[in-house]
């Protein structure tokens, strides 16, 4: 017979895999719900994937700890992030701290879930389960679509944005340098961030717009979808071309109104979404996941692993710094969602005097990159 479970975390996403190694490691036995990761020699591959995360550097630490930090080719450091407005403002960020220090990395989704599922595959404690099992903590890592939030009487609040994000991999006939790029634009976000390492000359496109213009940018063929990225951001990343599948979703700020309970715990974008003009949604997960554990390690010894004031701690330490992060991606949208001239001056008037701001932006920038 086999040992029973300490741990049951449905969601074998990024930070439901991270979670797993991290209570592995307190020599818990752990059942994780999910489908196996692609095969990537596969002789014939899934579907391209073409997302890509901004992760800080206290994710690249956790995941380093994990033996999960993909290689540098699939892990591209920025070390310069240039942001534009739409009637003349600018910014300029730069990583502090010499030629290695990075402001984030842009991480590609498939290599990452294919290092954590090779993390995963060679930890005893852990084991691969097709269904919920009976455990002491049930911890849902699922998504925000998340169909056991119910199951535990958790609410889940969503302030819909009347945006979707498109993303795409392109190419450029410019080596990209390590710099991200950012433009607002007549109310739409669009970022290309390096891909391919040190470099390389590919980028992640991310583009937030109206729910009708998805619509239309969808059916554009390679070559018109490709003109129309470049009138939007101009000549400064270089020639580009499209060279992936398109992919879109609907965006949101979502929360569950209870992130813990008796015996069950709610974590990544299963507790919370965000705003991805940021970067930060990934790395607020990876946050969740470091949390947790840290609680589950420090527990007194006669407290047990589903106790819910144990939980609670966790539920405190989190909710504060998301919500923060959630207020702060849903002013910037609302601000820059306004088309109107006066808006316009304002918020670029806003951007040039933070550019001056000296202490205030190096604040910015060291807990952009997880330093704080």
């Amino acid at each position: 017979m086999s040992k029973p479970f300490d741990v049951c975390i449905r969601g074998g996403g990024v930070v439901g895999r991270s979670l797993a190694l991290l209570l592995a490691r307190e020599r818990l036995r752990v059942a994780l719900v999910a489908r196996p990761v692609p095969d990537a020699d596969l002789a014939v591959p899934p579907p391209q994937d073409v997302r890509a995360y901004a992760l800080n550097s206290a994710s690249r630490q956790l995941l380093e700890s994990l033996r999960a930090w993909p290689d540098a080719a699939s892990a591209t450091a920025v070390r310069q992030m240039l942001v534009w407005g739409d009637d003349g403002g600018q910014l300029d960020f730069s990583a502090d701290g010499g030629s290695g220090a990075a402001l984030a990395w842009i991480v590609d989704v498939p290599a990452l879930e294919q290092q954590l599922a090779e993390a995963v595959r060679y930890q005893p404690q852990i084991e691969i389960v097709p269904a919920s099992v009976q455990a002491a903590l049930s911890v849902i890592c699922e998504g925000k679509a998340s169909s056991s939030r119910n199951d535990f009487g958790a609410a889940w609040t969503v302030k819909s944005y009347p945006q979707k994000a498109i993303a795409a991999r392109l190419l450029s006939d410019l080596p990209h340098s390590g710099v991200a790029r950012q433009w607002f634009i007549n109310g739409e976000v669009l970022a290309l961030l390096p891909m391919g390492g040190e470099h390389g000359n590919s980028v992640a496109l991310v583009w937030s717009v109206s729910v009708a213009r998805a619509t239309s940018l969808e059916k554009l063929s390679p070559e018109e979808f490709s003109a129309a990225v470049q009138l939007a951001c101009g000549a400064g990343a270089g020639r580009l071309q499209l060279a992936s599948n398109r992919s879109s979703w609907p965006l949101a700020l979502s929360t569950a109104d209870r992130w813990v309970g008796a015996g069950w715990a709610l974590a990544g974008d299963a507790a919370h979404t965000v705003h991805p003009l940021a970067g930060q949604g990934l790395n607020l997960g990876l946050a969740d996941a470091a949390e947790l554990a840290a609680v589950v390690h420090a527990r007194e010894y006669w407290r047990g692993l589903g106790d819910e004031k144990l939980l609670r701690r966790y539920e405190r330490a989190r909710k504060a710094d998301v919500a923060a992060m959630g207020a702060v991606t849903d002013g910037l949208h609302s601000l820059f969602a306004q088309t109107d001239v006066r808006w316009q001056a304002l918020r670029n008037w806003g951007m040039t005097g933070f550019a001056k701001s000296g202490p205030l932006k190096q604040w910015v920038t060291r807990r952009a990159m997880g330093q704080i």
